[in-house]
């Protein structure tokens, strides 16, 4: 999903900044106004997270909003796809958006391509509607990006906002072949602007799933509700009276990793996928092998699997979707150093191994008239 408003040649500079690959993002600002933040706009256990706005209803955004409802949020969408928010209406019943006020939580969803090339990245939809949310959004409202991004954008986006918004990344890692077992609520990783943006965000999210030993200030997150490490949903809890209080916080309940810098959440799920990328082109990179040693590949691959730490993958068609293909390259134009040789020659099999293909189904095809 792309926001085609406040283009131009600022919004292209801005763009252009963040995918650099010498791009750099001052972290004096960030740290100079961190506790003008957090004394104007403090996160604090008070904090009422009721009304969520999901942004882009497409297949990432629609399952989004599906979860965010059946957990009891007063959930609303946004597309500017009529279509897809109709969609939504119907499927996941949140409520058409009319504007980007009052709103509790932001969960951004939208696309992160160009909007003519699926496999190239481009957020200037995500900074349209950042700055479609400065605008209109109340101070002191949690925005959680979900989109895939490249590092310095989670800054960007607090920056654009006046620093008066709470900003998270908490990528997503969810899986549509294997949506029960790769769903929404699965373990993630989640990084804040600050310590302020961060507590905010594990309060939203739920739960705290620290399983490593750091010396991270913002790791041992406390449940604001009990001081307690956070375990569980924490719908319902105990006052100072020892009553009962239901819904007082409502939470997704998505256990979630927590990391020291938001630098650490972005480069996370480029990291992931472009490591998926390179196990296909090994897999492709060994057909390859195969057919130009006579070895029979699917016997082989058998037979290397058979040892505890080994997967080789199989190549099927070579390595399709969007996702691996825009993501490395995000991962790739985001990086201070030159491009990666191994990614590169990757990016390189894997064309040789989509050609290879062509030609020899069109020799089977030729074959068989």
């Amino acid at each position: 999903m792309i926001l085609s408003s406040t283009t131009g040649s600022n919004q292209e500079r801005i763009c252009s900044n963040i995918l650099s690959p010498r791009s750099t993002f001052s972290n004096s600002i960030i740290n100079s106004t961190e506790d003008e933040l957090c004394t104007k706009y403090k996160y604090n256990t008070n904090t009422q997270f009721n009304k969520v706005l999901i942004i882009g209803l497409g297949q990432l955004g629609l399952t989004v909003a599906r979860y965010v409802t059946e957990k009891g949020f007063d959930t609303y969408g946004f597309d500017i796809s009529n279509q897809a928010i109709e969609r939504a209406e119907k499927t996941t019943a949140v409520k058409k958006a009319i504007n980007f006020g009052e709103f509790d939580v932001y969960i951004i969803c939208v696309s992160t391509h160009k909007p003519d090339d699926l496999f190239s990245p481009q957020i200037d939809g995500l900074l349209s509607i950042a700055e479609k949310i400065s605008r209109e959004a109340k101070d002191g409202a949690l925005v959680s990006i979900e989109s895939t991004i490249p590092n310095g954008t989670s800054k960007k986006v607090f920056e654009m906002l006046s620093h008066r918004l709470h900003v998270v990344h908490a990528p997503h890692r969810w899986y549509a072949a294997e949506e029960k077992e790769h769903g929404v609520n699965q373990l993630r990783v989640i990084g804040g602007v600050c310590d302020c943006c961060l507590k905010a965000g594990l309060q939203f999210y739920g739960l705290n799933n620290d399983t490593t030993n750091t010396t991270n200030t913002t790791i041992g997150i406390t449940n604001p509700i009990t001081s307690n490490s956070i375990d569980g949903n924490n719908n319902n809890y105990d006052d100072n009276n020892g009553n009962e209080n239901k819904d007082k916080q409502k939470s997704l309940g998505i256990p979630m990793h927590p990391v020291s810098e938001v630098e650490i959440a972005e480069t996370t799920k480029i990291v992931e996928n472009a490591h998926r990328y390179l196990q296909i082109a090994f897999a492709e990179d060994l057909y390859l092998y195969c057919q130009a040693n006579d070895i029979n590949f699917p016997e082989l691959r058998d037979a290397l699997n058979t040892k505890w730490n080994v997967n080789i993958l199989e190549p099927r068609e070579g390595i399709g979707g969007h996702c691996l293909p825009k993501d490395t390259k995000m991962f790739l134009q985001s990086s201070n150093r030159n491009n990666s040789k191994i990614l590169t020659a990757a990016m390189d099999v894997d064309e040789d191994y989509k050609r290879f293909r062509a030609k020899l189904e069109k020799q089977i095809k030729s074959a068989t008239y």
